[in-house]
């Protein structure tokens, strides 16, 4: 069964090394429960390549079930998906994958590790750009931010 075991933490920008240039996404959602998202990912080079993903309940742990599906597919699903949408860059710093949120998100930054068992450990140190662990907090799920018609400003 696979299993997608990750961490999320909020990131302090300012804090962060110069990134490498990072892919576009963009991703709806088809489905809430069960999560069913579309994504399609746009290179710096090369051609985009999208993925139907199927995902159980979870925050730290959960089944992903993904499947490669040609982009023209997933830009018609993402009509489907009407404003359940999100964009984001996403760049990878070692195991961490950084994302700036854009459009109505904009403003939102997430680092994201996936561990390979539930045993796993996150790396020691953490970087001095994460904020917060949100790993438990549902709203900084992306199925939750695409109903979200803008990022509140603080959180508390």
């Amino acid at each position: 069964m696979p299993l997608e075991i990750e961490h999320r933490f909020r990131v302090k920008p300012r804090r962060l090394p110069r990134l490498p240039r990072g892919a576009r996404l963009e991703q709806g959602y088809l489905s809430l429960e069960p999560l069913v998202r579309v994504r399609i990912v746009y290179p710096p080079t090369g051609k985009a390549r999208a993925f139907l993903t199927v995902k159980s309940r979870g925050l730290r742990v959960r089944q992903e079930f993904e499947y490669p599906i040609p982009a023209a597919h997933a830009r018609q699903l993402m009509k489907l998906c009407g404003t359940r949408l999100i964009a984001k860059v996403r760049a990878r710093i070692g195991p961490w994958e950084i994302d700036r949120y854009l459009g109505r998100h904009a403003g939102l930054w997430l680092a994201e590790i996936e561990l390979p068992s539930r045993s796993a450990r996150l790396p020691r140190p953490l970087p001095a750009w994460l904020g917060r662990e949100v790993t438990a907090n549902p709203r900084y799920t992306n199925a939750r931010l695409a109903l979200l018609k803008k990022v509140p400003a603080r959180w508390p």
